[in-house]
């Protein structure tokens, strides 16, 4: 009995019959047709519909593996990267067995990049990509579940109702993740919170831990066991240039005017769209060493999570020169970063100026606080 089906990503016997419903979905023609052709398909929507899912047909013809559709998948992100990364750099990952499973936790920046950066990172440098852990409020559409689940997406349930269903859902969830790293050696990336940093602070939630953390099996393996066994590895991802720094700005805003910020219907989708198409600069994604430890609860794990992934965080000019613009001091010399040049100010300048005024002052603190928190975390280290 397979206790996992409605959560775990599909396997390879399940991509044909995936994909073939998937080519005459009406509802990912319309949205394809939207992006390849907005103005033929406001029109002329019938006619562009059933060309649509030929070309489909064909793009997808000989794909019968999950591997298979992440190679396609890898054709993507190779254009994605060239058109809107200036440079993309990967470190630490020397550190890694390309033999083991781990349990890699980052920061959370981007709902589709940050995994798909990860997974890109592993492939090209000769190990599998990882089964990511994806919330349910991310899939409104039937079609987004399932190309999520064909790229090796489990899902979250949050919109689970009530405290006893949720609980069910997280046990069954911790359930999986153990499953698919203790048995099926297969690694896993989950985020370090709920929902994306918006505001540039980088922070475990314990919750997260405390549901990884589910399915120890307490008659036979202590806390801190279960925690060594599970590989976790922190992961910072750094972009340069958060292509949606002007919408988390608006917002962390209206959230702090108004107590609250009403997303509109399918703004998680949308966002998805922005991240991936926007200019993101340089990007680093840096694997740190596996946790090893004598932990005694989920709390003591999620504070060496939150250190690690804080230090080892590459800052960029665009974080030292907003420090600049919010702090004033000179403080962030203490830290491993490079002195910004004219150019890079003017550029800095050039994109600041761009922004509303209203939020210019939330995207800067958004840049500033990576480098306000190493300082922090710097500080705090000193003192013990």
């Amino acid at each position: 009995m397979d206790d996992f089906a409605d959560i775990r990503p599909y396997q390879d016997e399940e991509v044909a019959p995936v994909l073939a419903k998937l080519v005459s979905d009406p509802e990912l023609l319309a949205a394809l047709a939207k992006l390849k052709a907005p103005v033929l398909s406001r029109f002329f929507g019938f006619a562009v519909r059933p060309l649509l899912k030929l070309y489909l047909r064909r793009e997808l013809r000989g794909v019968t593996t999950v591997r298979d559709f992440q190679l396609h998948v890898e054709h993507y992100m190779d254009q994605m990267i060239e058109g809107s990364t200036r440079r993309f750099t990967v470190s630490g990952i020397e550190d890694l067995d390309p033999k083991k499973s781990y349990l890699f936790i980052s920061n959370h920046r981007d709902i589709a990049l940050d995994p798909a950066f990860l997974s890109y990172a592993l492939y090209h440098n000769g190990q599998d990509t990882v089964r990511i852990a994806i919330g349910d409020n991310l899939l409104s559409k039937p079609f987004a579940a399932d190309l999520m689940r064909l790229n090796k997406s489990f899902i979250v349930r949050r919109s689970a109702k009530g405290p006893r269903q949720m609980l069910a859902a997280y046990r069954k969830l911790s359930a999986y993740i153990r499953h698919s790293l203790l048995e099926e050696r297969e690694s896993i990336w989950i985020a370090q919170r709920e929902g994306r940093a918006k505001d540039g602070n980088d922070a475990t939630e314990t919750a997260v831990i405390k549901m990884i953390c589910m399915a120890q099996d307490k008659e036979h393996e202590s806390f801190a066991d279960y925690v060594n066994n599970l590989n976790i590895v922190p992961v910072s991802i750094a972009y340069e240039w958060d292509p949606l720094d002007v919408a988390k700005a608006q917002e962390l805003v209206h959230t702090a005017r108004d107590g609250a910020y009403q997303k509109a219907e399918h703004e998680d989708l949308k966002s998805i769209a922005a991240g991936i198409l926007g200019d993101k600069g340089d990007v680093n994604v840096h694997f740190g060493k596996p946790l090893q430890g004598d932990y005694v609860n989920a709390v003591a794990v999620a504070a060496d999570l939150d250190t690690a992934i804080i230090q080892q965080y590459r800052l960029y000019d665009s974080n030292i020169l907003a420090y600049q613009a919010v702090v004033g001091d000179d403080r962030w010399q203490e830290l491993d970063a490079e002195v910004p040049d004219a150019g890079q100010r003017a550029a800095f300048d050039n994109r600041m100026s761009a922004i509303p005024a209203a939020y210019r002052q939330k995207v800067l603190e958004i840049y500033a606080n990576p480098v306000i928190n190493k300082l922090r975390r710097q500080d705090m280290q000193a003192m013990h």
